[in-house]
């Protein structure tokens, strides 16, 4: 396969269309379209739907262009570290983190990892959903327990558990009567208010009637501190109270093993920036422990 044209190919489906990619590379739009026609003859595949107005990647296409751009973007860094007499990771790093992990410990393992690697721009942005990597251009994901995507490579980095706590001065019924539940949710949905059960580890069950929902679990363990009611928080989060007696602990839920992964793209080559940040996790988190978490965040 032609290099070249496979480069020209994937500038022209980033930017969109012929012209804009010509302007932008200040090169002819007449020679892009021939080398484009000539992979496509190569490959007997059709890349772009041309319309009057508009070009758009086939299905084909675009498979071609997710898995091209990477693999060229590789061959980009390799060349400029064995020129620069080593393989230093340098560049643009983006990463999705999601909104607890943001802001318990996610601060500190930016900086630290912006300190040890001074050539890489880090971005770091948190949100709770599943992002498309490729489409939204993230180097890298740090998800709580990921759904399989072939797509998508990876590691578990931490491991946390679910627990039932409460401030002391909130008392345990007696004869299983329903304590007032601080839940994770919005609060819209009618069934969030809904009385419930948890069950806890060895099959002990407890009646729980909610009386408020926050949308972070950093607001519900200030409201569970407040003795308004009970709450299943991780114990990397809960840890420092719980050890001071801010919080008691009431029970560990039943089957509530959680994990933290990093995630990214699969391909042969490990974008190198990648490969640093991952390094820096698990010298970070040697034994990915829940209190191994809680005492980094509260150091």
């Amino acid at each position: 396969m032609d290099l070249l044209a496979l480069a020209d190919f994937t500038l022209v489906a980033r930017h969109g269309g012929f012209g804009r990619a010509a302007r932008a590379a200040d090169r002819p739009k007449a020679t892009l379209s021939r080398r484009v026609a000539e992979l496509e003859e190569s490959l007997n595949l059709r890349l772009f739907e041309r319309g009057a107005r508009a070009l758009a990647l086939t299905e084909e296409g675009r498979a071609l262009y997710e898995r091209a751009g990477a693999l060229l973007t590789e061959l980009d860094e390799t060349a400029a570290a064995i020129a620069a007499g080593g393989r230093r990771a340098r560049g643009r790093l983006r990463i999705s983190a999601p909104l607890l992990f943001a802001q318990t410990a996610m601060g500190k393992v930016a900086a630290s990892f912006a300190l040890a690697h001074p050539d890489i721009r880090l971005a770091v942005t948190t949100e709770d959903r599943a992002v498309d990597m490729i489409e939204e251009g993230y180097d890298l994901v740090i998800r709580v327990d990921p759904a399989p995507d072939e797509r998508l490579v990876g590691r578990s980095f931490l491991r946390d558990r679910i627990v039932v706590v409460a401030s002391p001065e909130l008392a345990r019924p007696d004869g299983g009567a329903p304590v007032p539940a601080v839940i994770r949710g919005a609060g819209g949905p009618d069934e969030t208010w809904t009385d419930g059960t948890w069950i806890l580890a060895g099959g002990a069950r407890l009646a729980v009637a909610p009386v408020l929902a926050l949308s972070s679990l950093a607001m519900v363990r200030d409201a569970v501190r407040a003795g308004i009611g009970v709450a299943r928080l991780p114990v990397s989060l809960a840890a420092h109270d719980l050890a001071a007696g801010r919080l008691v602990l009431w029970g560990d839920v039943a089957g509530s093993d959680i994990a933290l992964w990093a995630l990214y793209p699969s391909r042969r080559l490990l974008n190198a920036r990648v490969s640093a940040f991952l390094d820096h996790l698990k010298r970070t988190f040697p034994t990915g422990a829940p209190e191994e978490l809680a005492a980094y965040m509260a150091g």
